[in-house]
């Protein structure tokens, strides 16, 4: 399993994810699971990927060789007009992907390979945008209503940032939010871990304004996690006790 989060600001966007992938509790590793493309002054694109390794890779993989083609059509990462055409066509990739596996291995190979895609970005010209891709291909758009994505293990890092998450908020804050929120479910669930990728997109800036690996001994992430802790259990003490005998 996995988490990252991708959010929406005024101000353009923040990215996190998480590196930890395993076949049960004796095999885990680290794997990227956050990429980016740029064209300087033009375009920035930023995948991040949760599900089946093996059909992240493939979908990565295959997007990085069409860089590298002299082929313009195939180029959707560097040449396509807009966001929701690099959406479309990575949707369509991860859909085939799967698809292949799929027939590959049979009916016994079904439901193991899924894989969700954050895809976020800004092409010159127009607004930052952020992509949600499911397994079958098909995608939605963040707006005003639906501001942040999720993907892999989202359950517990959810609340905070239902709660926290303000569209004008700084950059430093999205930061400190997708922190805790991260910090939250690292505390929750085994199958994410340490370290942490962050990457943050100010708007027309097509490069990524600030990048960083938070590992174990991270002193800014532990200080979020020991206040966040301590933050909590103050506010637990504070509410109003509880008696069996007055109602």
């Amino acid at each position: 399993m996995t988490y990252c989060v991708g959010i929406m600001l005024d101000k353009g966007l923040v990215l996190m994810s998480d590196t930890r992938t395993n076949s049960g509790v004796d095999n885990i590793s680290v794997f990227k699971k956050m990429f980016h493309w740029r064209v300087p002054g033009e375009r920035i694109i930023t995948l991040m990927t949760a599900g089946n390794l093996a059909t992240t890779q493939a979908v990565v993989s295959q997007l990085e060789e069409r860089t590298k083609e002299p082929d313009e059509r195939d180029n959707v990462i560097l040449k396509a007009p807009t966001m929701f055409q690099v959406a479309t066509e990575i949707g369509r990739l991860l859909r085939t992907t799967i698809s292949s596996r799929q027939d590959a291995n049979g009916q016994r190979g079904e439901g193991r390979f899924t894989a969700s895609i954050i895809v976020a970005g800004q092409i010159a010209g127009m607004e930052p945008r952020l992509f949600l891709i499911y397994p079958e291909g098909n995608f939605i758009e963040a707006g005003s209503d639906t501001p942040f994505f999720q993907i892999g293990e989202t359950k517990y890092g959810r609340p905070i940032l239902l709660r926290a998450y303000d569209r004008t908020m700084s950059m430093e804050d999205a930061v400190k939010l997708l922190m805790v929120s991260f910090d939250s479910t690292l505390k929750a669930n085994l199958s994410v871990g340490l370290p942490l990728d962050l990457m943050v997109i100010e708007r027309d800036s097509y490069e990524p304004s600030h990048v960083r690996r938070i590992a174990h001994d991270d002193p800014y992430f532990q200080v979020i996690s020991s206040n966040w802790a301590n933050a909590l259990k103050s506010a637990f003490d504070s509410l109003p006790d509880y008696s069996f005998y007055n109602h």
